[in-house]
């Protein structure tokens, strides 16, 4: 395997594992220390009813965290559709990023799962 395969291999991190939600959720937290490149990724299946309504949050010290600026990502984050997934990458400049689904006029609610593909600053 050449150098630059193993340099350019991505980690694939669950940030919340596919799960029936009938209530607002919130991933869990990822470290941006060293990542170079990012995409978070909300991949839903079947949305029976409410409003699945995602939104990227960042924080300085991984326990308080606010919504990240439509400038600090690239694309953006909308209601939740069947089977309609979505991406954004985050290039703002805290250390902690999450994802946080508010649901709205849900009882049966929707399944879906978040993750993120990062790629690691090589070490020297």
């Amino acid at each position: 395997m050449s150098t630059k395969a193993i340099r350019d291999i991505y980690k694939r991190v669950n940030m919340l594992r596919p799960a029936a939600v009938t209530a607002t959720a919130t991933g869990t937290a990822i470290s941006m220390a060293n990542v170079i490149e990012n995409k978070i990724d909300v991949t839903p299946g079947t949305i029976t009813d409410g409003t699945h309504t995602p939104a990227l949050e960042e924080s300085l010290d991984n326990t308080t965290f606010t919504a990240v600026a439509a400038t600090d990502m690239v694309g953006t984050l909308a209601a939740l559709a069947s089977n309609v997934d979505q991406s954004v990458s985050y290039i703002g400049s805290k250390p902690y990023v999450r994802v946080k689904v508010t649901v709205a006029g849900a009882t049966t609610g929707g399944v879906y799962a978040i993750g993120a593909q990062v790629k690691y600053r090589r070490q020297p």
